[in-house]
C-alpha cells in the first residue's frame, strides 16, 4: 500500500509517525512544499536568541502531544515551563495581572462590581437555545455579562486564534464551554463537576530544548519515508482507483492520499477532482499574523510572567507580548531578554502586513507604552504568516461537515490539518494519529 502525504506541518508529520508505526510495510512519500519540514513550528537561532515562528509548546492536560514525543524516543528533548507561565496579564488602560484566585479575581480592577456581580449570576442564567453558529461574543454576554466578554474572553481570543470574539463561533472553537452549558446548565456548574471528575483545566506549558524546531527535526529522523521537501504537489487527480501525484516535473501512482496541507491550499488542488470540495475548504477564513522577536542582551526583563494579552479597546497595536526567555531561559543567552509580539489577527489585519521596519517600530511602541521598555533591541527577528490561524467562526462546523463528506465520496482521500477541528499542537497530534489509525483498520477489512 504506497502512501502520499501531502504537506509536513504537525498533522502530517503526526499521521505519518503513527502510521509507519501502524503498518511500517507500507511506503511513504511526503511532499512539503518547504525546504524543512514542520510548517509554522519553526525555530529560528539568532546570535544566541531562539525564536519560535509559530508556537512556543502545549499543553499536558491532554495526552496527545506527549504520546507522540514518547513513541518517537524525544523524552530527553521536553523542557517544562517555568514557574512565570503562570504569571499572565492583560493590557486595557494599563498593565494588569490576571487574577489566580477568587481573592484576587474580587481584588482586581479588571471588571466592575457591577461586573464581577453579573458573572457571580452565570450558574442562573438559563441554558441557551445550542445554536452551532452562536458566536463567542453573544455567548459570553448572554452567560457572563459584557464586561468579561470584553476583557477576559476578547484577550482570550486574540491569544489563541488571532481574533475576536465575534468572528468565532463558541461551538467550533470552544467546543468545551459549549458542552458545559449543553450538559450542566452553566460554565461554573460544568467546571466544578468536572473538578469533582479529577477533570480540571491544569497541565503544563511544555516545549523542547533548544525550541519547538528540535523536535521537528528528531520527527524528521524518525520517519522512514521518501522525503520531497521543496517540492509542492501542483496537481493531483484520480488514475482509477489509484491517486496520480504531480510535483517538481514528476508524477507518482498511489494507494492512498493524505492532504495535511492548510485549507487554503487544499482548495485549489483538489477543486479539479471535487468542485463542491475545493469551494468548501476555501471558505475556511485564516487570520493574517507577523511575529516580531526583539532580543535584548542588557535588559532586564521588564514582567515577571509569561507575558501579556491586550484588549481591543486597549488600542495597543499588537495582539499580545511574550517573555519567552522567562518561560523556557534557553531562548536567550545568559542575562539576556527575548520578547516577542503577535501583531494584526483580524483585530488589525492590515498591520500584519506592513513592511519589517514598520512592524518594529509599533512593536517597540507597544511594548514602550504597556511595559515600558525603551532600550533599542540588539536582534530583531520578523516573520509573516499571511494566512496563519484558521478562524472557527459562524457556519464552521457546517462547512468541516460538507468537507468530510465530499471527501467521503473520493476513496483514498483523506484530509488532516489544523482547519478542521482544533488548532493547537495536541489538537494536530490527535488527529494525526485518529487518522492513521483510520486508515490502518481500513485496509484490513
Amino acid at each position: 500500500m504506497r502512501i502520499a502525504i501531502v504537506g509536513a506541518g504537525l498533522s502530517g508529520l503526526a499521521t505519518a509517525f503513527w502510521l509507519q508505526r501502524a503498518r511500517p510495510d507500507w511506503p511513504l512519500t511526503i511532499y512539503e512544499s518547504a525546504p524543512a519540514p514542520g510548517g509554522a513550528l519553526a525555530t529560528a537561532e539568532i546570535e544566541g536568541f531562539r525564536f519560535e515562528g509559530g508556537a512556543n509548546g502545549f499543553l499536558t492536560n491532554k495526552p496527545d502531544s506527549l504520546e507522540l514525543v514518547r513513541a518517537a524516543g524525544a523524552e530527553a528533548l521536553l523542557l517544562e515551563s517555568s514557574a512565570a507561565a503562570r504569571r499572565r496579564y492583560v493590557y486595557t488602560d494599563a498593565l494588569h495581572r490576571l487574577p489566580e484566585s477568587p481573592g484576587a479575581f474580587l481584588g482586581s480592577p479588571l471588571l466592575s462590581w457591577r461586573g464581577k456581580l453579573r458573572l457571580l449570576a452565570e450558574p442562573w442564567i438559563a441554558r441557551g437555545p445550542g445554536d452551532p453558529d452562536e458566536t463567542l461574543e453573544d455567548f459570553g454576554r448572554r452567560r457572563l455579562g459584557r464586561e468579561f466578554t470584553a476583557v477576559f474572553l476578547d484577550a482570550m481570543t486574540a491569544g489563541i486564534y488571532a481574533s475576536t470574539p465575534r468572528d468565532l463561533a463558541v461551538a467550533a472553537a470552544f467546543p468545551l464551554v459549549a458542552a458545559l452549558e449543553r450538559e450542566h446548565g452553566g460554565l461554573i456548574r460544568g467546571m466544578l463537576a468536572r473538578r469533582r471528575r479529577g477533570a480540571g483545566p491544569g497541565g503544563v506549558l511544555t516545549s523542547f530544548t533548544g525550541g519547538v524546531g528540535t523536535f521537528v527535526a528528531h520527527l524528521h529522523r524518525a520517519i522512514a519515508a521518501d522525503w520531497r521537501l521543496g517540492s509542492a504537489a501542483s496537481a493531483v487527480e484520480r488514475a482509477g482507483r489509484r491517486w496520480r501525484v504531480q510535483a517538481a516535473g514528476r508524477s507518482d501512482e498511489f494507494d492512498r492520499l493524505v492532504v495535511a496541507t492548510p485549507a487554503y491550499a487544499a482548495a485549489p488542488l483538489l477543486a479539479p477532482v471535487d468542485a463542491a470540495l475545493g469551494a468548501s475548504l476555501a471558505r475556511i477564513r485564516y487570520a493574517p499574523v507577523a511575529v516580531v522577536g526583539l532580543g535584548y542582551r542588557g535588559l532586564a526583563a521588564p514582567l515577571d510572567g509569561f507575558g501579556l494579552l491586550s484588549t481591543s479597546t486597549a488600542d495597543l497595536p499588537v495582539l499580545g507580548v511574550l517573555c519567552d526567555s522567562n518561560v523556557f531561559p534557553d531562548r536567550a543567552p545568559p542575562g539576556a531578554t527575548l520578547l516577542r509580539a503577535i501583531v494584526g489577527g483580524l483585530r488589525r489585519p492590515e498591520l500584519a502586513a506592513r513592511p519589517e521596519e514598520e512592524l518594529v517600530a509599533l512593536t517597540r511602541a507597544a511594548i514602550e507604552r504597556a511595559l515600558g521598555v525603551r532600550a533599542a533591541p540588539d536582534v530583531v527577528y520578523v516573520r509573516r504568516w499571511p494566512r496563519a490561524i484558521p478562524n472557527y467562526g459562524p457556519g464552521h462546523l457546517a462547512t468541516v461537515a460538507a468537507i468530510e463528506a465530499a471527501a467521503a465520496q473520493q476513496p483514498g482521500l483523506a484530509l488532516v490539518g489544523n482547519a478542521y477541528r482544533g488548532v493547537a499542537m495536541n489538537d494536530c497530534c490527535r488527529e494525526g494519529r485518529a487518522l492513521a489509525a483510520r486508515l490502518a483498520d481500513d485496509a484490513q477489512r
